[in-house]
């Protein structure tokens, strides 16, 4: 039997990404002792310590830079030492995509193996097909393979991972947002997430515009950066708007509470993009709904599993602009409906969705990995 509080590896493309912060929640919050590594197989870390190929073996892998799989096998070589001397229990790789990567090594290592998809590992095209061989290894070696939705359950499961060892753990928002004291002072909206194809932001902004007519005091935050923004800000400057929305950029927690108290609601347009990337379900309409504020929202992914249509939010169908307005120009007009429904969101989100339920789950699936 191995201790109680077991030593974890958590393995991640980034080191701290803005965006990512369920990753940081698992690395902060889980029991026991952990180990961060991220980064590629071809170049990994572990946080506090630098490159794991270091000293003379970093001299041997430059030395033989020129013949990469000499190289890669240095590194895997590496990271099995250091997995061994921290004494590590349990494998805990963040994105299928990152498993796939380190399949190889993951096998020699003979440790248990955890799998926590996020979004597009789990559904982008072209990542299924270029991991395909190493997603059936995955599957086939996995302890537990977690997704956070319905969703993704269904996707994961037609390309192969065994029932059995899938695990449905929905998100849990920061404690932080339970908190807030919304106060609906102005007519604003808000939506925080990366400008990408499966968030859709123009969507929003079209919407927004939309409500502009009926009600040109009302105002749209957009928080977050990527590929898409500029093809945003054109929009806005195409339809005269640039003074009704603000673009926040890369926003921390704290700010992102300062808009959640002053805004009417939440809005997000998520769609399966073109090349099948979708959300897993959105952390920041967990957060939201978490803060009191109704959600305005796609019935995309995971999402209606967590909003109440009708109750603590309004859903619409996938790329229904027409219908994104209506619901927002219809809490414009009843901020009380507004207020009722965030309230029951709070309520739903605590006793359902909390972080403490899906850090409970996660302990108890490490614990089980463990001692098996």
């Amino acid at each position: 039997m191995k201790s109680s509080s077991p030593n974890i590896a958590i393995v991640t493309p980034s080191q701290n990404a803005y965006s990512e912060t369920f990753i940081q929640a698992h690395k902060n919050l889980l029991d026991g002792n952990v180990s961060y590594y991220y980064g590629t197989a071809s170049n990994i870390k572990l946080e506090g310590k630098g490159e794991v190929l270091g000293g003379a073996k970093k001299l041997i892998g430059k030395a033989i830079d020129a013949v990469s799989s000499k190289k890669l096998q240095s590194q895997k070589k590496a990271l099995l030492n250091s997995w061994k001397k921290n004494r590590i229990d349990v494998l805990f790789f963040e994105y299928g995509t990152t498993a796939a990567q380190f399949i190889d090594v993951i096998k020699e290592s003979g440790l248990p193996l955890i799998i926590h998809f996020h979004g597009y590992d789990a559904s982008a095209h072209a990542t299924l097909k270029e991991f395909e061989k190493q997603y059936a290894a995955m599957f086939s070696y996995a302890t537990y393979v977690i997704v956070v939705s319905e969703v993704m359950h269904k996707k994961l499961l037609e390309i192969g991972c065994p029932q059995e060892k899938i695990v449905k753990n929905i998100y849990g928002p920061n404690d932080i947002f339970f908190d807030l004291e919304p106060a609906f002072s102005k007519s604003q909206f808000l939506s925080v997430g990366r400008f990408t194809g499966k968030k859709a932001p123009y969507y929003t902004l079209l919407a927004f515009n939309e409500v502009l007519k009926e009600f040109p005091e009302a105002t749209l935050v957009l928080c977050g950066d990527g590929n898409l923004l500029e093809t945003c800000e054109n929009i806005c400057r195409y339809y005269q708007i640039e003074k009704s929305v603000k673009f926040a950029g890369a926003v921390t927690p704290e700010q992102i509470k300062n808009y959640l108290k002053e805004s009417l609601a939440f809005v997000q347009h998520s769609i399966t993009a073109k090349n099948g990337d979708m959300e897993g379900t959105p952390l920041a309409v967990l957060e939201s709904s978490a803060a009191g504020l109704p959600v305005i929202a796609s019935k995309h992914a995971g999402i209606p599993e967590v909003i109440i249509d009708g109750e603590t939010g309004l859903l619409f169908e996938e790329h229904d602009v027409e219908t994104m307005a209506k619901h927002m120009k219809s809490l414009l007009k009843d901020k009380q409906l507004a207020k009722e429904m965030g309230a029951k969101g709070r309520l739903n989100i605590r006793s359902s969705f909390s972080m403490k339920r899906h850090i409970d789950i996660l302990n108890g699936l490490i614990l089980k990995a463990s001692n098996s």
